[in-house]
């Protein structure tokens, strides 16, 4: 099932996502809605927070990028209750969107290489190394988690020159070709 995809505003995106354990309801039925609605998003990675659900997990899928990297061909992952062990390398700057701030790239600039714990869909334990495209997008994703966005990577002065279009995603002012949720249409003023 697609869900709706939490705009930029909306407070969740803001929280620190809390740990899950194999108990949490509907797991797997939650992970492959996650990946439906990343792909009608055409996205290559979304996070619980995206879809409204303030926990640590994100799914990627980065076999878009496999012209640039073929390592990347069946680059298709879940990370449940992901830690960044380790980020190292050079810092290199690309373009970087997200779903929940749609028509708006900016280029972010982040170390090249990481090492990253987590649990796979079988909460089967993994130590990874990753570098280029996977690190980015993991490093992307990540962020969700913590409460971050791609736009607290870049200068104040770029986010001010952008303040206007971050305002009118927050308020549905802005075309998608998927179903979004915008925090200033849910809050209805009472007289």
């Amino acid at each position: 099932m697609k869900l709706p995809i939490i705009a930029y505003g909306d407070p969740i995106l803001r929280q620190k996502a809390k740990e899950i354990d194999e108990d949490y309801p509907e797991l797997n039925t939650l992970i492959d809605n996650m990946f439906e609605t990343m792909y009608a998003a055409s996205g290559v990675g979304i996070a619980a927070p995206q879809i409204g659900k303030s926990i640590r997990l994100f799914v990627i899928d980065a076999s878009p990028y496999e012209e640039d990297e073929p390592p990347l061909k069946d680059f298709k992952k879940v990370f449940i209750n992901p830690i960044i062990i380790q980020e190292e390398g050079e810092k290199w700057s690309s373009s970087e969107g997200c779903l929940s701030i749609p028509d708006i790239r900016e280029d972010v600039s982040r170390l090249s290489k990481l090492t990253i714990n987590y649990l796979d869909q079988n909460w089967e334990e993994h130590e990874e190394t990753y570098d280029g495209l996977a690190a980015r997008i993991i490093q992307h994703e990540y962020d969700h988690i913590e409460g971050k966005l791609f736009t607290d990577h870049i200068t104040p002065l770029r986010k001010a020159l952008l303040k206007s279009k971050l305002d009118a995603i927050a308020k549905g002012r802005v075309n998608v070709d998927y179903k979004m949720k915008f925090p200033a249409l849910k809050r209805k003023k009472r007289f």
